[in-house]
């Protein structure tokens, strides 16, 4: 299909048609043609940033004035005031409805790290996205069971894919449209005018920015969005997913990019954690230890999300904290024992100052609520809270490791039992979304691209930093493809036939040893897994 200068490489079918009409396309064309070439100028840039935060960690200097200057962000609507507990999950039909009917304050609709991008998957996303706008969502099922929307649902925010993911079944002069433009597109198009008159947004979550120009150039989409929509400037809303080192880096200036469209930043933990690798992965002196010991209390954790919240809170913006990512189990006493600990982890986040959380369940709503409350005392935020105390340097931002520790981490230890979880969700990651399943239930904890990055890149590290487990062996890549051999086994074991019948083992295993083993660091795994995607579909 042609329209202008843009062709569609993809089976366009009722509904996802009504989408992709010749109107629809066209304003994904002029993104495009006015934003793109910024785009790739960016990110051909985010290595230097990087390798300057290796060499030289400090605040930029030629930023110092927006750190020293007193401005605030513009304030948000009032559906977006009280944000005490964010829900998320992908754009499937009846999740989403799941998920805004969960007693959640927001539900963020992620067409990113929960989401594997099939054309089926990026289109008909869209359309529910269109329908849920419109309180028209429904699914029926065979026993006429009928889920719909309640009356009072969480307010919807909208998670495009990251500037580095390319959607190439859209072409504009045989080029491909970003996908982050056209998920933001398709979205604002369409929905952008029905929500603003509701003064419900729209409302986005911008993730894997790496630095202030990258915000700016979202700012200004928003802005050449609004003015070719007809909305009131500032009408658009974002809420930045804090989840890289460099980042870190610039948040106040960040914020001021987007001041005028800004509804604060997220601790994304899971993605920081695999930035913090990806930056670090050729220093010996800064080798992770096993993913369940990186918790929030370590020295740069804490200190990444101790400044979050006071530069947020210091210019008038909401400050969201991280993910609890527990699924319930059928034991009643592995979910006591989890739920204790998300309790834990939200009542540090309240303390911290956090104006609201994450979690990636319904059930537990409730729980990571209750400790927000004990604090809110019946204030929809505590944006007030300044959190003056707090004095983040910029060498605590990357307080991993200590010079002499070339062969073992810091602080905790390198097990065989954390290389095994690392490769064993990898795997099991990958295959899921080889199948188009982006969100996966795995150890009863919430697996998305996220904590799959931090497993193969973990893995990378330990191999290339020739680094030993603690029973004193080394981790070669021969042994990495033993544990695999196992864990490929185990999900054998696991599966019934049918299940087998439909799975893509073999290529999963492939595709995580490519990004775990390669000779050079492969910065995203979706951009080889991505390939291996059924085309059309």
């Amino acid at each position: 299909m042609l329209t202008e200068t843009i062709e569609v490489h993809a089976p366009i079918e009722p509904p996802i048609d009504e989408i992709l009409s010749s109107q629809a396309l066209s304003f994904l064309s002029k993104l495009h043609a006015e934003f793109d070439d910024r785009r790739r100028s960016l990110l051909a840039a985010r290595p230097e940033r990087r390798a300057r935060i290796r060499e030289d960690p400090t605040y930029p200097e030629e930023t110092a004035e927006i750190r020293e200057e007193d401005w605030t962000v513009a304030d948000v609507p009032e559906a977006i005031a009280k944000r005490t507990v964010e829900i998320t999950g992908p754009t499937d039909r009846k999740m989403m409805i799941k998920a805004l009917n969960s007693g959640a304050d927001v539900f963020m609709a992620d067409l990113e790290d929960a989401n594997s991008p099939t054309w089926t998957n990026m289109a008909c996303g869209q359309v529910n996205l269109y329908d849920a706008v419109r309180q028209e969502i429904t699914v029926t099922k065979d026993d006429d069971t009928v889920y719909e929307v309640d009356e009072d649902p969480a307010e919807l925010f909208v998670r495009p894919r990251g500037l580095h993911l390319e959607e190439d079944r859209v072409r504009v002069d045989g080029d491909p449209v970003a996908g982050s433009f056209f998920d933001a597109g398709l979205h604002l198009f369409h929905n952008a005018q029905r929500l603003a008159e509701r003064d419900q947004g729209p409302f986005f979550y911008l993730p894997k920015l790496e630095g202030h120009e990258e915000a700016r150039l979202w700012a200004d989409l928003f802005r050449s969005a609004e003015d070719e929509l007809g909305l009131e400037p500032g009408t658009i809303k974002a809420t930045v997913l804090l989840e890289t080192l460099p980042a870190a880096f610039e948040m106040p200036e960040i914020l001021y990019e987007l001041r005028d469209h800004s509804a604060g930043m997220n601790a994304g933990r899971w993605d920081y954690i695999f930035s913090v690798i990806k930056t670090f992965r050729d220093d010996p002196t800064k080798v992770l230890p096993d993913r369940s010991q990186v918790t929030m209390t370590v020295p740069f954790m804490e200190a990444y999300t101790e400044r979050l919240v006071r530069v947020c809170h210091e210019r008038g913006a909401h400050a969201i904290g991280g993910m609890a990512a527990f699924i319930p189990s059928s034991d009643p006493e592995v979910n006591e024992t989890a739920f204790a600990e998300v309790e834990q982890d939200k009542q540090r986040e309240a303390g911290q100052g956090f104006d609201g959380t994450w979690v990636a369940h319904p059930a537990l709503v409730d729980v990571a609520r209750e400790p927000f409350e004990a604090v809110l005392d019946g204030e929809p935020n505590q944006i007030d809270a300044k959190r003056s105390d707090v004095d983040v340097a910029p060498e605590d931002l990357v307080r991993v490791g200590e010079p002499g520790s070339a062969t073992a981490p810091a602080y905790g230890s390198i097990t065989h039992d954390g290389l095994e979880q690392n490769v064993g969700v990898g795997i099991r990651y990958v295959e899921s979304w080889l199948r188009g399943q982006g969100a996966a239930a795995i150890f009863s904890l919430m697996e998305d691209t996220a904590t799959a990055e931090i497993s193969r890149s973990q893995v990378w590290q330990w191999v290339h930093r020739e680094v030993e487990l603690d029973d004193g062996s080394e981790i070669t890549p021969e042994l990495v493809r033993e544990v695999a051999d196992a864990q490929v086994d185990a999900i054998r074991e696991e599966r019934d036939e049918d299940q087998l019948a439909d799975a893509r083992l073999e290529e999963a295993r492939e595709v995580f040893e490519q990004v775990a083993l390669a000779d050079e660091f492969v910065d995203f795994l979706t951009q080889p897994a991505q390939k291996r995607l059924p085309e059309g579909r």
